[in-house]
């Protein structure tokens, strides 16, 4: 539950971060000076996404996993019964 919770702190985080490479804000300033700000917002949000992507994915998978291997837990404690 614990990492649940860092995970989210980390992702409401990233949406507020506009960190970039050397070369893409050196891009992004020449673009601004020129008065095209369009620009700039597009860069950020797709190293945002970019950002959040695997993470995204690998929660996903984990989710599969743990409800997997919950059913997977049921089934035997219900043969056990049985049995």
């Amino acid at each position: 539950m614990k990492t649940v919770i860092v995970i989210g702190f980390m992702l409401v985080g990233a949406v507020s971060a506009s960190a970039q490479c050397a070369m893409c804000k050196a891009t992004l300033e020449n673009n601004i000076s020129n008065g095209h700000i369009g620009i700039a917002a597009g860069i950020n949000f797709g190293i945002l996404y970019l950002f959040v992507a695997p993470y995204l994915f690998i929660s996903i998978l984990a989710y599969f996993w743990y409800r997997t291997s919950k059913k997977n837990a049921e089934k035997s404690i219900d043969s056990n019964w049985a049995g």
